[in-house]
């Protein structure tokens, strides 16, 4: 059994205790991501669009580091800050899962961190 560490400068640094994923054999864990821009660490000011946007490019970068890709995707949750948000973040996860849509948990949560409206995790093979 392989356990590696899965890291990126194309993403945003862990703001705590964790990994931006650990690859376990064929499967990549990815840790949530909030709207952090990469280069600075800050949270991106936007709408909730551009938001979820930043996100999912956060999350392709992680998945490329680990060998992986958005077409690999099985399983993501989607944590909302507030689920009237929900068709607007639905129309841009569309635009980034065309091929495959991967299974999905969306719930709506008290408060998340730094304060963020969204937060997405994700589960991926590895590409073979």
């Amino acid at each position: 059994m392989q356990r590696d560490i899965i890291a990126t400068t194309k993403a945003p640094q862990a703001i705590g205790p964790y990994s931006q994923a650990v690859r376990f054999n064929n499967l990549l864990f990815l840790s949530g991501q909030i709207p952090l821009e990469p280069e600075s660490g800050e949270i991106l000011k936007g709408n909730i669009k551009e938001q979820t946007k930043q996100i999912l490019e956060n999350l392709k970068n992680v998945l490329i580091a680990g060998g992986s890709s958005l077409d690999n995707v099985l399983k993501t949750t989607i944590f909302l800050a507030n689920m009237e948000d929900y068709a607007t973040v639905n129309e841009v996860y569309a635009q980034f899962f065309e091929k495959s849509q991967p299974a999905r948990s969306t719930v709506q949560v008290s408060r998340l961190p730094m304060d963020v409206k969204i937060e997405i995790d994700a589960i991926a093979c590895i590409n073979t």
